[in-house]
């Protein structure tokens, strides 16, 4: 098992460089009715049910290194092209490189633009420091990705010893400052009262809360039959 905090760090190293971050891609995509999507490069967790996959796992062979400008300039023409009002940050966890992140919401501020910052919320629950300065950007939207009902299904799911505490204080930070957020949920275990009862003690209804969809791509799928819970959780995949 390993440790996200010190995860983030070793994968910081790889992923961002003199204010640039690594990107694999830019593209147009139908979440949140339409939104133009930058994919970034290195997370702090190794999910059994990933979807990035290389671009988690392998970091340093993935994407190149993009200024916040050259993001920011890139998500915008997807956006006005495709007659989009949201643009996001997805895949892997965008949260690494603070310094990177900070400066392109600085320049997201400029248009009339809704930017969805999609993170599992590790690295804000782990600093409180970190979603005060999130508070300060008017455009700004947060997903907060619950792996899991509980630290139990937590570590089940990301192989992680711990981060789910981390993850339920990033929300209670969220809520503290006033940015705008909602939380996700992937349920494998049939717990969803119990997280419900979890999030509605520190003020979040369970209405505002989006039950995520697993998708069994290829990748994802062999992982789970290397680690034989291909039939385990058989029930929670997508039609």
């Amino acid at each position: 098992m390993y440790d996200p905090i010190e995860l983030s760090k070793k994968t910081e190293k790889i992923v961002v460089k003199d204010g640039k971050k690594k990107y694999h891609r830019f593209r147009f995509t139908r979440f949140y009715g339409c939104s133009a999507t930058a994919d970034s490069v290195g997370c702090n967790l190794r999910c059994i049910f990933c979807w990035s996959d290389r671009a988690v796992r392998l970091p340093n062979k993935m994407g190149r290194f993009y200024s916040p400008d050259e993001v920011v300039d890139k998500l915008i023409e997807l956006a006005n092209n495709n007659k989009c009002k949201i643009i996001r940050i997805s895949g892997a966890e965008p949260t690494i490189g603070r310094s990177h992140l900070l400066a392109l919401l600085d320049l997201v501020d400029a248009y009339d633009k809704i930017f969805i910052l999609e993170t599992n919320g590790i690295l804000l629950g782990a600093d409180r420091k970190y979603v005060e300065e999130l508070s300060g950007y008017n455009r700004l939207h947060v997903r907060v990705s619950l792996k899991g009902c509980s630290e139990e299904e937590f570590r089940f799911l990301t192989r992680a010893k711990n981060g789910f505490s981390y993850q339920i204080r990033s929300l209670e930070y969220l809520s503290d400052y006033g940015v705008s957020f909602h939380p996700s949920v992937v349920s494998t275990r049939g717990e969803e009262e119990k997280i419900i009862e979890t999030l509605e003690n520190i003020g979040i209804r369970r209405n505002v809360i989006e039950w995520e969809k697993l998708k069994l791509y290829p990748p994802v799928k062999e992982r789970l039959r290397r680690l034989n819970l291909l039939d385990k959780l058989a029930d929670v995949w997508e039609d």
